[in-house]
């Protein structure tokens, strides 16, 4: 199965977010720590609104221990970056793959760059710096789950 990936993540509302992307397509979402905002059960609840409690959350103290983690199970790290190696639309996925999304502030460090194994971009008009990490991992778990065939296979509601 897929998995989305937030490296040391700044806003609690794009956490909460992609909490409830990650519950609604049955996708586990990881948090790499340490957070900008208090990720205490509390105020991640506030965040993530009730999808907090149907969503699967992984959270790791450290890169390096979310670093460990991963090569234990042998997945793949596909980072999304703004600079990244290959269109995501012409990247090919594989069902283990770990999507991982960087600081909204700051992306990710040359140690997380280091240790990604490919890395994929959102084509987007000249000029302009980025698109919400929001948006972006959607964009990105949608065409990876897509191409993986990992959508549930049942029909939601609409919003």
């Amino acid at each position: 199965m897929i998995r989305l990936a937030l490296f040391q993540p700044d806003i609690p509302q794009n956490t909460g977010t992609l909490t409830r992307l990650c519950a609604c397509l049955g996708v586990t979402l990881d948090i790499i720590e340490p957070a900008g905002f208090d990720v205490s059960d509390r105020n991640f609840r506030r965040a993530g609104m009730d999808y907090v409690e149907r969503a699967a959350i992984t959270r790791h103290v450290s890169f390096a221990a979310f670093e460990t983690w991963r090569t234990t199970t042998g997945r793949r790290l596909v980072l999304v970056e703004t600079d990244g190696a290959a269109a995501y639309t012409e990247f090919c996925f594989r069902a283990g793959d770990i999507l991982l999304a960087g600081r909204e502030s700051a992306g990710v460090t040359q140690e997380v760059c280091a240790a990604a194994d490919a890395s994929v971009f959102i084509p987007q008009a000249p000029g302009l710096r980025s698109i919400n990490v929001a948006a972006a991992s959607a964009m990105v778990l949608g065409e990876a789950l897509r191409q993986t065939g990992g959508f549930c296979r049942h029909r939601g509601t609409t919003v």
